[in-house]
């Protein structure tokens, strides 16, 4: 099955990395869901991408600056729309609850160290199926998940084109899946690690155009921030063969 991952929730149209952007995402058609964690200054995971909170809530800083309790008094969505003034801040652990335990696709990303283990900990107290891959940009992060769990799915964010040095790095920590942008995959790339035994998932879908051109590459699937698009695609060019 080819993966329609909603990038941070359906983050066209919704405040990003929020509950009503993960929930309209899955109205839209998704059957994955992409999110991104960070660590409170009082240790708790929440759902946010960025290195500051500047652009995307009426606070300044980092996550890490604040407490989760300061944190749920800001806005993280009047930013997108005045229609979404007072969306909250999602802690992963809620996150978790309502989503984990549903027949989707999952990709983790983790955008800071320290944060693997209790990562992996809400992960196994509410899953009920290992289709949870955990992502980063961050080789490092990605071994220090292997080292405290043997089976979970490790997916490498990569900037640089799939290339036989990248896969035999991956391939060291028992990786799962290797992930390059949109731009730089090619059906030879994504041969050349399908013939190592790893999956392909792309990022950096931009428009249509990109969409429809990664489609073509014989990937497991690809994260967009409009899953309604994706959705009507597979529609049209449905494909088989592909496992979850």
């Amino acid at each position: 099955m080819f993966i329609n991952y909603a990038h941070r929730g359906a983050s066209q149209y919704r405040p990003e990395n929020t509950l009503i952007s993960f929930r309209y995402g899955l109205e839209l058609g998704a059957n994955g869901i992409e999110l991104d964690l960070q660590e409170t200054k009082d240790g708790k995971l929440v759902i946010f991408h960025d290195d500051t909170i500047d652009c995307k809530s009426n606070g300044k800083g980092r996550i890490a600056d604040y407490t989760y309790a300061e944190l749920k008094q800001m806005d993280f969505g009047g930013w997108k729309g005045a229609e979404f003034a007072g969306t909250s801040i999602c802690l992963f652990e809620d996150f978790a609850k309502e989503f984990l335990g549903l027949d989707l696709t999952f990709a983790i990303e983790l955008k800071v160290p320290n944060i693997e283990k209790q990562t992996l900990e809400l992960i196994e107290k509410y899953k009920k199926h290992d289709r949870i891959y955990i992502s980063s940009f961050d080789y490092d992060i990605l071994a220090a998940v292997r080292k405290l769990c043997k089976n979970v799915k490790i997916s490498w964010l990569i900037q640089e084109p799939i290339k036989r040095e990248n896969i035999e790095k991956l391939l060291a920590i028992g990786g799962t899946q290797i992930c390059p942008a949109a731009k730089n995959a090619t059906k030879e790339s994504v041969a050349l690690a399908k013939s190592h035994g790893l999956g392909v998932r792309l990022w950096g879908v931009t428009d249509e155009a990109v969409m429809r051109k990664a489609y073509d590459l014989d990937t497991e699937g690809m994260t967009v921030n409009f899953p309604d698009k994706l959705t009507e695609w597979l529609k049209l060019y449905p494909r088989k063969g592909i496992k979850k």
